[in-house]
Order: structure tokens, then sequence, then C-alpha cells
């Protein structure tokens, strides 16, 4: 469980990012998870956007790609999500 202050700091950081993967009408599928969860080992730290066709909860499909890739969820805003999970491999980001 990620602190309040380990939370502004990523979203800092997140800040800056462009979302590298789009949930639509398809939702949060096994394939989705799979790519997502071998772009925060190589990334740590990654954005989502969820589309303007997407039929769910916005916050239920982040939960949903949070549990699915066994990340951190550090925000919701607006049509974007942000996760977060330590790489064993690539360690990029030092946490405070």
């Amino acid at each position: 469980m990620l602190t309040g202050k380990q939370k502004r700091f990523l979203r800092s950081k997140a800040h800056h990012l462009s979302p590298i993967f789009q949930v639509g009408k398809g939702g949060v599928n096994e394939n989705m998870i799979k790519q997502i969860s071998e772009a925060l080992e190589a990334r740590e730290l990654l954005k989502v956007s969820v589309l303007q066709n997407f039929d769910g909860d916005k916050n239920e499909a982040a939960d949903e790609l949070a549990r699915g890739t066994d990340a951190e969820l550090v925000q919701v805003i607006g049509n974007t999500i942000v996760l977060y999970r330590e790489s064993v491999e690539n360690k990029q980001l030092q946490l405070p």
C-alpha cells in the first residue's frame, strides 16, 4: 500500500507521461492485463486512457486492472488511470 507522500511523488512523475494503453468498448480483458503487466515490469509507472465508448465505470476498470496486474492504483483523474508496480529487474523509481 502506498502512502500519501508516495502517491504524490508518483503523480508528479506520471504527469509528463502519455497513455500507452486504451480501454475501449471491449472493456478490460486478459490479453490487456497481460500486456499492461509486461509494460509495468519494463516501466514501473504508466498511464491508461479510458475511451468515450467504454460502457462501464472507469473506477471499476481501474480496480480490475490494478488487481489483475498486481499493481498499485495511483490515481484516476478524468479518463486517465495511473498504475505503479515496482519492477523486479528494471528498477527506475526510488519512492520517498
